[in-house]
């Protein structure tokens, strides 16, 4: 993720894989409030108790973490 003050830009890599894990593609996110919201939106979609959907929390979290503290992600 690119930052310049309060505007912030996701790499291709971590769009490819925010599409490749939750399914959606992240769109125009501008701003740390349009991931968050983006994140959100995703973890509504996939709801539940199951494992596997603990699971894929768990990876949207990690992929969001991620972009957040500048962590390479995996490319797809």
């Amino acid at each position: 993720m690119l930052r310049l003050g309060p505007h912030i830009r996701l790499t291709q890599v971590e769009i490819d894989y925010l599409t490749h894990i939750t399914g959606f593609e992240p769109g125009p996110i501008r701003r740390l409030d349009d991931l968050h919201r983006y994140i959100n939106k995703c973890k509504r979609h996939y709801w539940g108790t199951s494992r596997a959907t603990r699971e894929l929390h768990r990876l949207i979290d990690d992929a969001y973490l991620g972009c957040l503290e500048g962590h390479q992600l995996a490319a797809v």
